[in-house]
């Protein structure tokens, strides 16, 4: 096995993609503590999905940004409609991590907010990538 290099463009898009995530995390985790819940809210929910779609890049470089989105996007329905079965609800009562991470009540604002926090970021993936807006690669 042949060790990668930092500059692989494998690796470089994925430690990308961690350094971006940590910037989102930490922006949702203040927007959780000092935003109004007026702002907080809705913010915290596009961060949250932000941070699923730069979480496929992480586990997936390679992807291209609308696959990216949807799956994101995707994911974050699951994760909102899995609480009308209570399980997260359950699961957040005994852990914060799963009390960020899976929520725990169901919120028809949620399903909207989750598109509104990935498709800039697709767009901009699009025209910010390497080979230029509406060309083909990864």
């Amino acid at each position: 096995m042949v060790p990668r290099r930092h500059n692989d463009p494998v690796m470089r898009r994925r430690l990308t993609a961690l350094g971006v995530a940590g910037l989102v995390l930490v922006a949702g985790l203040l927007v959780r503590v000092y935003a109004p819940d007026l702002i907080a809210q809705p913010a915290g929910t596009m961060l949250y999905a932000a941070l699923v779609y730069v979480g496929v890049f992480v586990l997936r470089p390679g992807t291209s940004p609308v696959p990216a989105g949807l799956v994101a996007v995707g994911f974050c329905w699951l994760v909102e409609f899995a609480q009308l079965t209570g399980l997260p609800a359950d699961l957040s009562e005994r852990s914060l991590v799963a009390r960020l991470v899976l929520g725990s009540e169901f919120d028809w604002a949620d399903v909207a907010w989750y598109p509104v926090g990935v498709v800039p970021l697709v767009v901009a993936c699009l025209i910010l990538r390497p080979e230029g807006p509406g060309l083909r690669g990864a």
